[in-house]
């Protein structure tokens, strides 16, 4: 039997079948338990001669299957979703009856259907105009690429059946969530003409998508919903979702916000962040917020979802699972052109990152700035990518808003049962260019003539309604002349305010001074005994690998012989914290175990796989210790991390790079959440960065964290960057961190020093004291050097082993701990010792161009008046050498170099 073009649908089917028979309809499973290949339907054709009536029958009963199979499939490519095209799209020619071995004489016969629509039998007609009912109207549903057959099943069920309207009630709902979308964008045109808004005129019936998620949301005990969504429409659903006052608009747009307010220099209006109560017209409410974003369109996407995933956390066991909705709106060219919402839908069923699915809403104008989908993407969707997580994609045609309150719905309800993402593809347009000052028509005239010719979704749906006699033409103005009302009253008084206060009334900040941290970071003796003694207290019959066991009685060791390394230090200081009901997730590629094998935060059963968290042992009255190996991405990644450590301030958040270079993969996140939100958006995140670093003998590529570039972004205590020397100071700096601090912390970790018993600390080095800023040489008499070395990091311990090698006594070596925020006070104090005549260097591993010198030049020319040489390698493009002999032999002279 050949089913020519649909040979494919039987295949697939009969896959389906000899993996599981339920997951196939009943006349699949009639006929591949007769036939169980494809190849052995040739010997049906012999048969049927025999058997003419009752096996003809069978065999268009397999066709008209094939063809209902193919319409699930192919069914949206014929979706009339498109609200700029005059006609429905056209015939598909997979989906011709012809190519199902189907003709018109067989339009009025009866066909056993195995329950499709609800029925046992249907005419072929039926079956067809059934088929156009529920995939080829205004709703296009791609569905079948899911593996699960429960999944498909589910969405059949609700697709593949009658569609009530929305009562009277929901349609004026509909009609006003239009009305006000419309009038909010039409009165900004108005009365401020020429500014940008990134308007979402064209595309309103994202206001009435977001209504129907958020009223779903309400009925369904959800406790919040957390926004994230680039610039395009974000002012509408400020005012119309979040709730923020018109007034509030109206003064960004007339410039009119204090600027002495926490948002410190500030953001343009489209970017900034809020927080509101979401209030359905029927008295309902959930708790709402839209995250702040740059410009970089989807790098919002992560945060948001790092956002969720600590007020879930913070949540804990109470009430259901994921209480917290995320909902992320995308442009169609963002979605399909920026990597990121790859990684992050990746994220969105592993361990450490799922927040029991996300809604993604796609606002597709069909445009980006001036590119049309032909250039600016590969796939037939923008929201192909989605696939790789078999997530639903609902496409819908935004002219339709009942289409649209429907699939919102339809996408709340999937992520509820499934706890998986879902995409709504919300085919519309931009009635302006990507910003109003900018002409669309000189790139897309012939889309533009379209466009200016098209009545809005609100007036379309006004009409329909009057049309079908659902309302009356009183009703349809009335809402949104009331609407028009409130904004115009808001605009009044917003133009009745006083003028803002000028710039130089603002105190100038100034960021050379960090403020005393007061609270005690140093532990008992009794904690840290505890702490280590988890290290080997193991569950009865639990196998740790033999690799693995002496480290761990080597860690319990050494507290008694004063030898404690960096990875017990970072031991102590997360155990410790627990103890003190403080949460520490920490995140990264390979970071349960380390890089370098060094941190084993989580141990495997070598015989049974079972895992064990030692940290996680110490109370039950003890805080969570949660530590997650990191897809391989660090853009979303650390993104997502920063979005945690916004939303859940208490508690310790540490990402790590494999290696420090690697952060070059996140610069986005860097620059413009770590660096920035606060001046920008008073927005604080004390998300903790671990970055490997230092010259090795590894290459160019893994060996320097680009110190330069952090440093770069320092000012206005916007962050703290620290590159410690010993485990003993890195245990105070994660502990101050976790008690104190309020902005990010960078800090430059080591590599080699991780083994290296020169780099170990004392007992009294983790109960006594704090975090020194700067760590004084007590080895040299002051009044005899001269020649003072300051320098960061590994390289301390390279130059103190020259030293004592070559026996020098006039040498003092100073290590400035902490970068930023820069110790001007101490490094003042500690030079202050030595004689005014000493010769002062600065000493740096990194080439001149690169690593500290260029941030800490004119602050030691500034503490010592006078000029400071640097001691370095030469300027590089790169950052270091690929041969490691060559390496040696830089490393050998820097050194040397230093104390001539």
């Amino acid at each position: 039997m050949d089913f020519g073009l649909n040979e494919w649908v039987v295949d697939e089917q009969r896959r389906r079948y000899l993996h599981d028979p339920g997951s196939v309809d009943q006349t699949w499973r009639d006929f591949f338990a007769t036939l169980v290949s494809p190849a052995a339907a040739a010997s049906l054709t012999a048969s049927a001669q025999q058997h003419k009536d009752t096996d003809e029958a069978a065999l268009k009963a397999v066709r008209v299957a094939a063809l209902i199979h193919a319409y699930r499939v192919r069914g949206h490519l014929m979706a009339g979703t498109d609200p700029l095209m005059a006609r429905p799209a056209s015939a598909h020619p997979e989906l011709d009856i012809a190519a199902f071995g189907l003709d018109d004489a067989d339009r009025a016969e009866d066909f056993a259907v195995d329950g499709f629509a609800g029925r046992a039998t249907m005419t072929l007609d039926e079956v067809l105009g059934a088929l156009r009912e529920f995939y080829c109207r205004t709703t296009g549903f791609e569905y079948m690429h899911i593996q699960d057959a429960r999944e498909r099943r589910w969405i059949q069920q609700r697709v593949e059946g009658p569609q009530r309207r929305p009562d009277r009630a929901g349609q004026l709902r509909i009609l006003y969530r239009l009305g006000a979308a419309e009038a909010f964008e039409t009165f900004l045109q108005t009365k401020y003409v020429g500014q940008k808004r990134y308007s979402l005129e064209g595309g309103e019936s994202a206001i009435v998508l977001l209504d129907a998620l958020l009223l779903r949301a309400i009925e369904d005990g959800v406790q919040e919903a957390v926004i994230g969504m680039a610039h395009r429409g974000r002012l509408n659903v400020l005012a119309n979702i979040i709730g923020k006052s018109y007034g509030q608009i109206f003064d960004e747009f007339e410039d009119a916000v204090d600027i002495r307010s926490v948002q410190g220099s500030g953001d343009v209006k489209y970017h900034l962040g809020a927080e509101g109560t979401y209030r359905a017209l029927d008295g309902g409410t959930i708790a709402v917020s839209v995250v702040a974003n740059p410009s970089h369109l989807e790098i919002v996407g992560p945060v948001a979802q790092g956002v969720v995933r600590a007020k879930q956390d913070r949540a804990g066991d109470q009430g259901a699972p994921f209480p917290v909705l995320p909902v992320v709106l995308h442009g169609d060219a963002a979605f399909a052109g920026q990597g990121v919402v790859a990684e992050t839908l990746n994220m969105s069923q592993l361990p450490g990152y799922r927040t029991g699915g996300t809604v993604h809403v796609v606002v597709n104008n069909q445009v980006g700035f001036t590119t049309l989908p032909g250039n600016g993407r590969s796939s037939t969707y923008a929201t192909d990518v989605a696939r790789m997580v078999e997530a639903p994609i609902f496409h819908v045609n935004g002219d339709d808003p009942e289409a649209v309150d429907r699939v919102a719905r339809m996408a709340f309800d999937y992520r509820r049962t499934f706890h998986k993402d879902v995409v709504v593809d919300l085919v519309c347009y931009r009635r302006h260019g990507h910003s109003e000052v900018d002409d669309p028509s000189i790139t897309q005239p012939m889309m533009y003539e379209r466009i200016d010719a098209k009545a809005s979704a609100r007036t379309l749906y006004a009409e329909a309604l009057m049309r079908r006699g659902d309302i009356g033409e009183r009703q349809a103005d009335n809402a949104r002349r009331n609407y028009q009302d409130h904004l115009e009253r808001a605009f009044a008084e917003t133009r009745a305010l006083p003028a803002p206060a000028p710039a130089e009334d603002l105190p100038c900040a100034d960021a050379g001074q960090a403020a005393t941290q007061r609270t005690a970071t140093a532990i008992d003796e009794a904690t840290a005994r505890r702490v280590i003694a988890s290290q080997t207290d193991l569950p009865q019959g639990f196998t740790v690998h033999p690799r693995v066991l002496p480290q761990l009685h080597r860690r319990t060791a050494t507290l008694d012989t004063g030898t404690v390394d960096w990875a017990t230090a970072e031991t102590l200081a997360i155990g410790s914290l627990l103890l003190e009901g403080v949460p520490v997730r920490l995140a990264g590629q390979d970071s349960r175990r380390g890089t370098f094998g060094q941190r084993h935060a989580v141990l495997t059963d070598r015989r049974t796989g079972a895992e064990h968290t030692p940290l996680n042992s110490l109370s039950p009255r003890a805080a969570s210790f949660a530590p997650y190996d990191s897809m391989l991405s660090e853009l979303a990644a650390l993104a997502f991390e920063y979005g945690y450590a916004q939303a859940r301030p208490g508690a310790l958040v540490l990402w790590e790079a494999q290696f420090g270079d690697f952060a070059n993969g996140a610069q986005t996140v860097v620059d413009e959440y770590i660096a920035s939100s606060e001046q920008k958006w008073g927005q604080r995140s004390a998300v903790t960065m671990l970055l490997p670093h230092g010259l090795e003998g590894q290459g160019p590529d893994h060996s320097s964290a680009r110190i330069e570039r952090f440093l770069q972004l320092c000012a206005q205590d916007n962050m703290t960057v620290a590159m410690p020397s010993l485990p003993g100071n890195y245990f105070h700096l994660l502990r101050q961190q976790a008690l104190d601090g309020r902005r990010p912390l960078v800090v430059f970790t080591p590599k080699s020093m991780l083994r290296s018993k020169a780099a170990t600390s004392a007992l009294a080095d983790f109960t006594q004291g704090g975090f020194r800023p700067v760590l004084p040489d007590g080895t040299t008499d002051p009044a005899r050097v001269t020649r003072v070395l300051l320098c960061s990091g590994k390289v301390f311990h390279d130059l103190d082993a020259h030293r004592h090698a070559a026996g020098t006594t006039d040498t003092a070596i100073v290590r400035v701990e902490r970068l930023y925020p820069f110790p001007d006070e101490e490094l003042a104090a500690e030079l202050a010792r030595f004689p005014a005549a000493a010769d002062v260097r600065w000493v740096q591993e990194e080439p001149e161009n690169q690593g500290a010198w260029s941030f800490v030049a004119p602050r030691l020319h500034r503490l010592t008046r006078r000029a400071v040489e640097c001691v370095s390698r030469p300027e590089a493009p790169a950052p270091a050498v690929g041969s490691a002999r060559r390496h040696g032999v830089e490393q050998k002279a820097l050194v040397t170099s230093a104390f001539q």
